[in-house]
């Protein structure tokens, strides 16, 4: 489960942000001063900061200078009522990858967050081949052998199986698949996905109807135990 750190001292805008990042399968940390901010991002290893500019006992500017002096390189999104542009590029300039003016669309934020995170695991080494039960994958070929025998699969199938191979265990919503695999903007009905994870648990479930790799989770989306 991928872990975003919340560094925020309003307790409606940390409510809110919460409750978003948990429906959508994050775990969340909360700090509500830059101190507290600090110390969890440096031992709880977050894989995205949402940092607030103006916090008590410390900034969000000198929270992100010390991070980056420490060597921390999680990808930091500074959140604030602020929109001047000298504010925007000072905390460029100290070491944050974004920035995002309060009020913010939540859906605009999660696109973000989950920008970076692709950018942050484009280093990592891309998967090949996975075996699943009695099915071998060949994500490089694009080949599919179950008991022997090859199957037919499309290219989005494979895109989906290698994406919930990534996130295993992960609860991945629909607009997540959406964004992610399809990488559509403006998202069409979820539908679209729900079809699609029908015909994968054709061909890789041994009973599609009570599937063992790809779980449903109620009014949240998938999660992939393979």
């Amino acid at each position: 489960m991928q872990k975003i750190l919340i560094v925020e001292d309003e307790p409606d805008m940390v409510l809110g942000l919460r409750d978003n990042f948990e429906f959508e399968g994050y775990e969340v940390l909360v700090a509500r001063d830059g101190r507290e901010g600090l110390g969890l991002a440096l031992s709880n290893s977050p894989d995205v900061i949402l940092l607030d500019l103006m916090l008590p006992r410390m900034s969000g500017l000198d929270v992100c200078r010390e991070l980056r002096g420490k060597g921390l390189e999680t990808p930091i999104i500074m959140l604030t009522a602020r929109g001047q542009e000298v504010d925007k590029v000072i905390g460029l300039e100290n070491g944050a990858d974004d920035y995002v003016t309060k009020p913010f669309s939540i859906k605009e934020l999660l696109a973000r967050v989950r920008a970076h995170l692709r950018r942050a695991t484009k280093n990592v080494v891309e998967i090949e081949t996975y075996t699943l039960g009695s099915l071998d994958l060949n994500f490089k070929k694009h080949k599919a052998i179950k008991n022997g025998q090859e199957i037919e699969m499309t290219a989005r199938e494979f895109d989906l199986l290698k994406y919930f191979i990534k996130h295993r265990g992960e609860t991945i919503s629909r607009d997540q698949l959406l964004d992610d695999v399809w990488g559509y903007d403006n998202y069409p009905i979820t539908r679209t996905v729900d079809n699609h994870i029908a015909k994968l648990r054709q061909k890789i479930e041994a009973v599609p109807a009570d599937p063992q790799f790809i779980i449903t989770v109620h009014r949240m989306g998938y999660k992939f135990l393979g």
